[in-house]
């Protein structure tokens, strides 16, 4: 059984942005679509977990750009479960062009009880004739935004919508992260040197809510939320420049 997992991609226009490279967003939903191919592979995809009444969920979620591929390039992918514990575990990826390393990442998940809504042990969820990956290759911390912002200047706001929604019948991961570089006009997402992107997962969104996102400066970077009716945000994240 394969603890690390590759796949050969092309970079397709579907996913790449004005600049004809894939997008932000869409390189998490790339590294989203690659762990749950590995995991189907494992015995732990998305059926396997709901015949046993869980599902997986992501808890904060990193990537570190280096070079965006361009439209049609062909690149690999890779993907390893790291050694969880009780409620946690983190899986790795990695986007490389022969052997060039142009993204890197990391995700924190837990699992779910659909029936209880409580979380379940991670610790044991994988095949025992799995070997995972004992150390991280992407050593880099998550960061710690601060909940209270207000501080933040309000950048826009998003209804979440059908398109948003996914199998957990709640707002996408990766819709979040859409939804908010959606709000900057393309000329100054161009001017954003953007090496790192971080996503905390709070709470869940569902159809019809409206979010409300702020931001606010950080040390070399930006911090974001997203707010729905009450004070405290579902989502928060950091954007890193590139040094």
């Amino acid at each position: 059984m394969e603890n690390r997992y590759r796949q050969r991609y092309t970079v397709l226009p579907g996913v790449c942005d004005h600049r004809a490279r894939l997008s932000y967003a869409d390189a998490f939903m790339v590294c989203q679509d690659l762990a749950t191919s590995h995991a189907c592979l494992l015995g732990v995809g998305v059926w396997d977990m709901a015949a046993r009444d869980l599902f997986w969920l992501t808890v904060k979620t990193k990537l570190r750009f280096y070079e965006r591929p361009r439209m049609m390039e062909q690149v690999e992918l890779r993907t390893w479960p790291i050694a969880p514990e009780k409620l946690r575990g983190l899986r790795e990826y990695r986007i490389e062009r022969d052997g060039q390393l142009l993204i890197e990442g990391k995700t924190e998940w837990a699992v779910m009880e659909t029936k209880t809504g409580k979380l379940h042990r991670v610790e044991g969820i994988f095949p025992p004739e799995l070997d995972p990956v004992k150390e991280l290759e992407y050593a880099a911390p998550f960061v710690r935004v601060a909940v209270d912002f207000s501080d933040g200047t309000l950048l826009g706001t998003h209804t979440v919508g059908s398109g948003d929604i996914d199998l957990g019948q709640h707002m996408n991961n990766v819709a979040y992260l859409r939804a908010f570089l959606g709000l900057f006009p393309t000329k100054q997402l161009d001017e954003m040197p953007i090496g790192e992107i971080e996503l905390s997962f709070r709470s869940s969104c569902f159809e019809g809510d409206t979010l409300r996102y702020y931001t606010r400066p950080a040390e070399n970077g930006l911090d974001f939320a997203a707010f729905t009716e009450g004070p405290k945000p579902v989502l928060l994240g950091r954007i890193s420049y590139a040094s």
